[in-house]
């Protein structure tokens, strides 16, 4: 008889480890093909165990095809192919250390977030939807989030929306793949430039050709779009650039776009203009049914509220139920819930309207050290009063390569404008500041130690 001795082991049932043990011997070969297993009460007596346990072992064998069973005989083993043993894991490497930055002009802030409000608004969602969070969505999101979201937009974009008209996604990646699939892989889209990289990554990840829209100081060249079918921009607020497209340049964009073309707004970061209300969205000027509007809340509220939308024109939402209503949408409803009382509740405008003035003094105390500082003569500030981030221009001979490491050698982390053209690396000596996530006290320890090394 095979002989076992089970080793009661916590949270593991004793069938578990005899079935273990079993099993284990099978595949080493232990237990030859043919061989016949000790019967159910002989192995129960000999391990000191209940018969109910050898009976629940033997029968997940059997379920899983290593032992047969002959009526009146017993159990047998079964022919099983012998598969070489994995090799043991490689030890993990510890994740390379990360510098820490004494000045990161990359990132993005989450100072100001609501958390009492927002987390009130959850209880009180929790208690008045209970069950009901767990039931299917609507793949377009929920009606009271868009309604909501139609609502806002109506008076602080401009914009007259159709609730119906509105998609809701985890993210905006999501919803350019989506777009993607709605316009067609055939199409070619352009992308500003300089611009945004990811944007690009992602049109290339999805296999369509991509091509680069040269700009002005007012933005995206109409006359330079070529044989693009799909212009993606940012008119109410460049990113790296800072640029506001003034509406006669919209207007010619529009016109572009004609009948058979189409335009991506992606409104990125409009609410946090400090020297007058956001300007209308493009959507609001389109009469031909050509431009689909894209945000996100999270720049507003935080980078982790992947809560994106963006507004398809009535032929484009209809095609989007025909072709691809099987899709399910990707942001929970307990979220969705939470969001859409933030929003009609007025706690969303009081949010921005805190921000900016955050933004603006953080904005300006940053730029008054620029200002004051040792080699402020050497600096250049060029900011549109809008948005989260702007350009200083250097005076230097230094490539912006070299302009970085030095940077990045005083503790201070910054991208230099030319990182953000695909289509050239020329030096521009200008580095893009994003002041949302510093920390104030350390920007006069950072410029200390710039002008000693500068």
């Amino acid at each position: 008889m095979v002989t076992y001795q089970l080793k009661k082991t916590p949270g593991v049932p004793l069938y578990e480890a005899l079935y273990r043990c079993l099993r284990g011997d099978i595949l080493d070969g232990t237990l030859k093909p043919g061989q016949k297993l000790p019967s159910k009460r002989a192995l129960a007596e000999h391990l000191e165990v209940s018969k109910i346990t050898v009976e629940t072992a033997y029968s997940q064998l059997l379920s899983e095809g290593y032992i047969r069973s002959q009526e009146k005989v017993g159990y047998f083993v079964e022919s099983v192919e012998r598969q070489a043993p994995p090799p043991a894991p490689a030890q993990p490497q510890p994740d390379p250390a990360q510098p820490e930055w004494l000045l990161d002009l990359t990132g993005t802030g989450t100072e100001q977030f609501p958390f009492s409000v927002w987390s009130r608004l959850q209880r009180e969602v929790m208690l008045d939807y209970g069950e009901t969070l767990l039931l299917p969505l609507p793949n377009q999101g929920i009606s009271v989030l868009r309604q909501a979201i139609a609502r806002h937009l109506t008076d602080f974009r401009g914009m007259q929306v159709d609730p119906e008209s509105i998609l809701i996604g985890a993210g905006t990646d999501f919803l350019y793949n989506l777009l993607i699939q709605l316009l067609g892989r055939e199409k070619v889209y352009a992308v500003e430039e300089p611009g945004y990289g990811k944007i690009r990554k992602i049109y290339a990840a999805n296999g369509v050709a991509c091509v680069s829209a040269p700009m002005d100081t007012q933005g995206v060249l109409p006359e330079a779009l070529g044989g693009a079918d799909v212009l993606h921009c940012s008119p109410s607020h460049h990113f790296p650039t800072g640029l506001v497209t003034p509406v006669s340049r919209r207007l010619a964009l529009l016109d572009w776009a004609g009948t058979d073309k189409w335009i991506i707004e992606d409104d990125y970061d409009s609410e946090f203009r400090f020297d007058a209300h956001p300007m209308p969205a493009m959507q609001s000027l389109d009469r031909q049914g050509r431009v689909i509007y894209m945000n996100t809340f999270s720049k507003t509220l935080a980078p982790s509220i992947r809560i994106s939308y963006m507004v398809l024109p009535p032929a484009l939402m209809d095609r989007f139920r025909q072709e691809l209503g099987f899709y399910s949408c990707t942001v929970a409803s307990f979220e969705q819930y939470t969001l859409a009382r933030f929003l009609s509740r007025g706690y969303f405008e009081k949010h921005i309207n805190r921000m900016r003035k955050f933004y603006r003094s953080r904005r300006n105390a940053l730029v008054s050290l620029l200002e004051t500082c040792p080699f402020a003569g050497r600096l250049t500030i060029l900011e549109q009063d809008a948005g989260l981030h702007f350009l200083v221009k250097v005076d230097t001979r230094r490539t912006d390569r070299e302009l970085e490491t030095l940077l990045a050698s005083a503790g201070i982390r910054v991208h230099p404008l030319s990182a953000y053209f695909h289509d050239s690396r020329e030096d521009r000596h200008c580095l893009v500041v994003n002041y949302s996530g510093i920390r104030e006290e350390a920007v006069a320890e950072a410029l200390k130690r710039l002008s000693d090394i500068m």
